[in-house]
């Protein structure tokens, strides 16, 4: 793989990254919900599902999935409905506040919530077939799963650093009215995220 192309992958993934979306808004949620550890756990869920997507992107099995109209629409709405059902929950729990005995539930599943997420989001099949393709002249399997690979561990630091960053902010954040708030936004955005998905067409 050239320097060059591996520069502007790196570039463009990053851009990718940073830019806000379920897998970010998830990761926020869970942390306030949780503290730093839940928050942990749903950014190796989300790079667990994300290992998936680039393994099946880089043996050809993604294409197959975007070929099928009623697979992937299937497969749309599933994560669609999983994403208003996180929202809702996030909002009914910022209206009726929270118990302290909380945290331990939200942490054993804060992994499965990541994983089931960016699986249910089949615009990573998209994503990854047609992305890393075209930073590599080598388009093996091998060439495609390390570029899938480098995206993973980009994704990861950056999720984590978001868990440290608002788990840092976890005096100010357990105030109950300030966290009912935090809680009731991410919420929101998770249904409005949801929603957009299911509307989407391809």
């Amino acid at each position: 793989m050239e320097l060059g192309h591996l520069a502007a992958f790196v570039g463009v993934a990053l851009i990718v990254i940073v830019t806000p979306g379920q897998d970010t808004a998830l990761t926020i949620r869970n942390t306030i919900s949780g503290g730093r550890r839940s928050g942990v756990l749903t950014a190796l869920g989300v790079i667990s599902g994300q290992l998936a997507w680039a393994l099946a992107a880089s043996a050809g099995l993604a294409a197959v999935l975007i070929a099928s109209r009623e697979v992937f629409t299937a497969l749309r709405l599933a994560g669609a409905a999983y994403l208003v059902v996180l929202g809702a929950q996030a909002l009914f729990a910022a209206i009726r506040g929270r118990p302290a005995g909380h945290r331990l539930p939200q942490r054993r599943g804060a992994y499965r919530q990541g994983v089931l997420s960016n699986l249910g989001n089949p615009k990573m099949a998209v994503f990854f077939t047609s992305l890393l393709p075209q930073f590599t002249t080598d388009a093996s399997f091998v060439a495609l799963l390390a570029l899938g690979l480098l995206f993973c561990t980009l994704t990861l630091g950056w999720l984590t650093a978001y868990a440290a960053a608002v788990a840092r902010a976890g005096d100010l954040l357990r105030r109950p009215r300030i966290r009912r708030a935090l809680e009731g936004l991410t919420g929101a955005v998770l249904v409005a995220l949801g929603l957009r998905l299911a509307a989407e067409h391809r």
